[in-house]
């Protein structure tokens, strides 16, 4: 073949592969696609996947499957999304645990930044501290007090090394200058029902998680750390009105797909998540779980994962957190 000819077939074939992605797009998607969950089953950001993959799924004309795979705080499923075809039809959750925290406490096999394609903010989630109802306390002054008059002897649960659970104990440990001692559990829920059990004192819950344990006086809450009181525990005082004004706490989850998902892709998944997000019985229910809606575009994503890393860098090294 002559040079010249060569590099005639090599500009059609680019010309043809620049219209194919919009072509793609369009009949985008052609079969199910598959949400990777890296957390555990009836976790906060799995309840609110699974509201809002349902209503996106009525609405793209594909089933969406989400597929739990927990561990390792949610590295181990960051990772598989990672290593995924960037076509479009894996979708991985990532909250703000696995962009953020995770990353400044060990080595991960991913780069929360680099390697995805970010596709929008979800929702974020309220927070509540609790006990188990055999610590003697009502109040987060009373805990602190209860607490510095036993360092070291009472355990905190958590659904893993660097998950939210225990990043915000450890954060208020620095705050308030108590010695509460880890447990690590494989997943949010399980670490919750200990609480219940009594086999661990405390813990920071999300509140979808343990508002029900909390009406039903299986566990005792002491304050949310959050700017205002949650609609949902309306009697429980901000950390602010507790006592403890420098310490609030809100987590995030977003959708993101392998790095190179053609952007015609990336846009059709990110305006399925604004309209899920946006739709009012969604909403509804989202904030009937403790969820505050939020259905942002990718820059949102991007911009909060890397506030959320210098923000968290420094949490950790004041807080001394250190992987397990």
């Amino acid at each position: 073949m002559k040079p010249a000819r060569l590099v005639m077939v090599s500009l059609a074939a680019a010309a043809l592969a620049a219209v194919s992605l919009p072509c793609a797009a369009q009949g985008y998607p052609a079969k199910p696609v598959l949400v990777v969950m890296p957390l555990q089953a009836g976790s906060a950001v799995d309840v609110m996947i699974r509201i809002v993959a349902q209503r996106m799924s009525e609405n793209l004309g594909q089933q969406i499957l989400i597929e739990n795979q927990p561990g390792a705080a949610g590295s181990i499923g960051a990772e598989r999304v990672k290593r995924a075809p960037a076509d479009g039809y894996t979708v991985g959750v990532l909250n703000d645990s696995i962009l953020t925290m995770i990353p400044n406490i060990r080595k991960v096999g991913y780069d929360p930044v680099k390697d995805f394609e970010p596709v929008g903010v979800v929702a974020a989630i309220t927070w509540v501290m609790v006990v188990n109802n055999d610590v003697p306390v009502k109040t987060v002054r009373e805990f602190i007090d209860y607490a510095k008059g036993r360092p070291g002897r009472i355990d905190y649960s958590s659904g893993g090394n660097g998950s939210p659970q225990h990043v915000a104990m450890e954060a208020f440990k620095a705050a308030t200058g108590i010695d509460l001692v880890h447990i690590p559990y494989k997943g949010a829920t399980q670490a919750a029902i200990d609480i219940m059990s009594g086999r661990v004192q405390a813990h920071f819950g999300a509140v979808s998680i343990v508002q029900p344990y909390i009406k039903d006086g299986r566990m005792r809450a002491l304050g949310v750390p959050s700017a205002a009181r949650s609609p949902l525990l309306p009697d429980v005082p901000t950390m602010a009105e507790a006592g403890v004004p420098a310490f609030e706490w809100r987590t995030w989850a977003s959708f993101v797909v392998p790095l190179r998902t053609p952007k015609p892709v990336v846009d059709r998944l990110n305006a399925e998540l604004v309209r899920a997000v946006k739709a009012p019985d969604v909403r509804d229910k989202l904030i009937a779980q403790g969820l505050e809606p939020v259905g942002s575009g990718p820059e949102t994503v991007t911009r909060w994962t890397r506030d959320g890393l210098a923000r968290m860098r420094d949490i950790v090294k004041r807080a001394n957190i250190q992987a397990e």
